[in-house]
């Protein structure tokens, strides 16, 4: 279970700043994906993700996103585990163990989370346009980034672009060899999601035991 808190918690956290240009092309197509993004307040989309271990082992699950833009807030509903942050605490949900573990909202703009997981690539990164890919009747734009800082656990990132100017999926692989893929199943943009949706209730959790690391 920890290691999945881990592999969540990479999948957790805005930042809005100029492209490092190294492929005119690239960039192009990235300015206008972010026009795209830039434009929705919110966004709720059914995903996808796998993990696999450079040494064996995968990981699959599938889940919601529901993200509220202006407040820096989202919600994760996973089969084993929910993770709901406010804008400012986050509260991960573990369904098996019956615990909630607390902690302050996560501010590093340089992790990739889903308050920029639409937006990530627009700092830090070089960036090259690679060869296009079918996907059934659509063609996917392939962009290969690589962190500029060195320090940094991510060797190269992949975005695949759909001809909608959205993001189809981000494949993440780390200087372990292990290999993060998330695919963006639906997208659903600028629709009403309830306030309540952003807000933990210990009420709907009786039995769980709650653990405040803050």
């Amino acid at each position: 279970m920890e290691k999945k808190i881990i592999v969540l918690t990479a999948f957790i956290c805005t930042s809005l700043i100029a492209f490092t240009q190294t492929d005119t092309k690239a960039k192009k197509l990235l300015e206008e994906v972010s026009a795209k993004y830039d434009a929705y307040q919110t966004i709720q989309s059914d995903f996808s993700f796998s993990v696999q271990q450079a040494q064996g082992g995968n990981h699959a699950d599938k889940g919601t996103l529901f993200l509220n833009k202006p407040k820096s807030q989202f919600r994760i509903v996973l089969s084993e585990q929910d993770i709901i942050n406010d804008g400012k605490s986050t509260w991960s949900i573990l369904k098996e163990d019956e615990e909630v573990q607390v902690s302050d909202a996560e501010k590093n703009s340089e992790s990739i989370g889903p308050n920029n997981l639409f937006t990530f690539y627009k700092r830090g990164f070089t960036y090259i346009r690679s060869k296009d890919e079918p996907l059934g009747n659509d063609i996917l734009h392939v962009i290969e980034l690589k962190p500029i800082d060195t320090k940094t656990n991510y060797a190269k990132i992949t975005l695949r672009i759909n001809k909608n100017r959205h993001i189809h999926d981000v494949v993440v692989v780390d200087k372990s060899g292990t290999k993060y893929t998330y695919t963006m199943n639906t997208l659903y943009v600028n629709h009403q999601i309830p306030t309540a949706t952003f807000t933990f209730k210990a009420a709907d959790y009786p039995r769980y035991e709650i653990v405040d690391l803050r």
